[in-house]
């Protein structure tokens, strides 16, 4: 059963498939949408039953970023703190994507626009419909990015196109994102749910301790020194090292078979 109609949710094959589910709104975030993704994300990380997350969206949007129809100031005598709501909930969603140790795909099914974009930039691997654009939409109603794309796009792309777009507010197609690196790859729409399910069945297939390690590793790459990485890897290396998984994988190809993961 549903905890909420506006984030669909269903476990099969230890992989956690969560739906933005308001596709009248293209998937624009409400206080109801936020609170039931947030408690999905939470699921993920307590239960050891689910080993990746795939996230989409319903119908013809991935997701528009926030309700604006929540936040018209016509309807308020006094500004709306949005630094609360960024605290409350965009945040908060943000960091457990990125805190996740498990992998989170995300299929990007058409546009994805403000903190649409940006939740869906957070996740560990992008795969988008040809269709499908990402929009920087803040300049345009008169704000700063967030939900992270301040700090993702500048890494990833560099400060010039990082501006170019966030500036200009200009719809990057996903091809160009991928082409740029932004994204790990533009497909055809009508494979876009079928690849994305097929990576995230792979993945949670396979060893889950190593590839939360991994994640982990490669998130503090651009902010560790050299010594500091390399003594982060040992110790990763160390806890990979004494898992069930390390065993099977090494037996495995000892005997010539496909391992059998089961994340232990």
């Amino acid at each position: 059963m549903q905890a909420s109609d506006s984030v669909l949710s269903a476990v099969e094959d230890g992989v956690l498939k969560l739906t933005l589910n308001r596709p009248d709104k293209l998937n624009a975030f409400n206080i109801e949408m936020h609170v039931a993704l947030r408690a999905e994300l939470e699921r993920a990380c307590d239960d050891t039953t689910i080993r990746a997350v795939l996230l989409t969206g319903s119908g013809r949007a991935f997701s528009a970023g926030q309700d604006l129809s929540d936040r018209d100031p016509r309807k308020r005598t006094a500004p709306h703190d949005l630094g609360h709501s960024l605290d409350t909930y965009y945040n908060p969603a943000i960091r457990l994507i990125r805190d996740l140790r498990k992998p989170v795909v995300v299929a990007v099914n058409g546009v994805a626009a403000g903190a649409g974009a940006n939740i869906a930039l957070a996740c560990d691997i992008v795969i988008a419909a040809r269709s499908a654009k990402f929009v920087q939409a803040f300049s345009k109603v008169g704000l700063v990015p967030d939900a992270g794309g301040s700090w993702t796009l500048p890494r990833i792309l560099g400060e010039p196109r990082a501006k170019a777009l966030m500036l200009t507010g200009e719809p990057l197609a996903a091809e160009t994102a991928a082409e740029w690196g932004l994204i790990w790859k533009a497909v055809d729409d009508v494979d876009l749910l079928d690849q994305a399910g097929q990576l995230a069945r792979k993945l949670a297939k396979g060893p889950t301790i190593g590839l939360g390690l991994t994640k982990h590793l490669i998130q503090l790459a651009a902010s560790n020194t050299l010594d500091a990485q390399l003594d982060l890897e040992r110790d990763s290396q160390r806890v990979a090292g004494n898992s069930a998984d390390y065993a099977e994988g090494v037996a495995a190809f000892l005997d010539k078979r496909p391992p059998v993961f089961r994340g232990e």
